[in-house]
């Protein structure tokens, strides 16, 4: 032993005990609940129970959590939730779309799945479409959306998640919904939302935007206007146009028209005003809706749009079932 390391020892130790009792006194934090909450998937006020019974520590709290079966949605939480439902609702004037995804699309015929659907989309169309505010609205049973989320995780075995959600409103008019293939009312695969503002009656408003909601549905478009469509897109757009050009060996002015036609052509394919209205194939939508205030007599403004696709963005994992046994066996694949 060298000198002075034994009067080290007690120093330490001295020093240990301090960091524990500071520790088992520490007060418990917001952001110490909240970076529990994240590593367990368990609700706020079990994680904050768990951290007053384990006096702050995590890693003891995350065991107190599992203990009692409260931290069952952690070994989920990694998998890929590209299925699910998109819900739709509407009242007067305003609207309200959300995605709420699983693994599997057997999940989505589960009614209990099915009623969360029904009651977050309910309360995105009062409270708006801010995810994290949404997740901590109460449900109808008093408890948080995302603390019944968690459960459901839980108790259908699947990882789920809130994506996403949009509310719409006008001043005057109507909001009006509709989904494609739906697996139960106000909920399925696609689900859109159209914002008409006008004066004109709810049935020539409702009727128009149906209409409007199928083209969309079916049209995809990717922005209200032209001048709304991702720049980004435009130029990668632009690239193609410009090699695809180029390999015609025409002069660089001719080059550059033909790009230019390409972009215009992209733009008025890709904004929701300037497409050919499906039914018939020949009317653009901003037409559509001028002949629908023409007949109504009254001016009706498209103020805006919502398409949510299940899935959409989403990348997909391929499952290889014999490699996933093998792993868990440890047991390696043969070739």
């Amino acid at each position: 032993m060298r000198a002075g390391q034994g009067a080290e020892t007690p120093g330490l130790a001295r020093n240990h005990i301090q960091n524990r009792r500071t520790t088992d006194m520490a007060d418990i934090t917001a952001a110490m609940v909240k970076d529990l909450r994240e590593k367990s998937g368990a609700g706020m006020m079990d994680c904050k129970k768990a951290l007053n019974e384990t006096s702050g520590d995590m890693d003891a709290a995350l065991d107190w959590l599992r203990t009692k079966g409260l931290a069952a949605a952690q070994k989920k939480s990694s998998r890929t939730a590209a299925e699910g439902l998109v819900g739709v609702a509407t009242s007067g004037n305003k609207g309200a779309a959300v995605e709420v995804n699983s693994e599997t699309d057997f999940v989505a015929k589960n009614d209990q799945f099915q009623a969360f659907v029904r009651e977050v989309t309910q309360i995105a169309l009062a409270a708006g479409d801010d995810i994290e505010t949404i997740k901590a609205a109460a449900m109808p049973s008093g408890t948080t959306v995302a603390e019944v989320l968690t459960n459901n995780i839980a108790t259908i075995g699947e990882n789920q998640s809130l994506r996403r959600a949009k509310r719409l409103e006008v001043s005057k008019g109507a909001v009006v919904s509709y989904v494609h293939n739906a697996q139960s009312p106000g909920m399925g695969k696609i689900g859109v939302l159209v914002a008409l503002e006008s004066d004109a009656s709810d049935e020539v408003l409702q009727g128009l935007g149906k209409q409007l909601a199928m083209h969309i549905a079916a049209a995809f478009p990717k922005a209200l206007n032209e001048a709304d469509l991702d720049e980004t897109e435009i130029e990668r757009e632009r690239a193609i146009a410009a090699e695809k050009a180029g390999e015609s060996g025409k002069p660089a002015d001719i080059i550059a028209k033909m790009v230019e036609g390409s972009i215009a052509k992209y733009r008025k394919e890709h904004a929701l005003v300037s497409q050919l209205f499906v039914m018939d194939g020949k009317t653009k939508i901003s037409d559509v809706v001028a002949k629908a205030g023409k007949d109504a007599g009254t001016t009706i403004v498209l103020k805006d749009y919502v398409r949510f696709q299940l899935g959409e963005g989403i990348e997909k994992e391929a499952s290889d079932f014999a490699a996933e046994v093998a792993a868990v066996s440890g047991v390696p694949q043969g070739n």
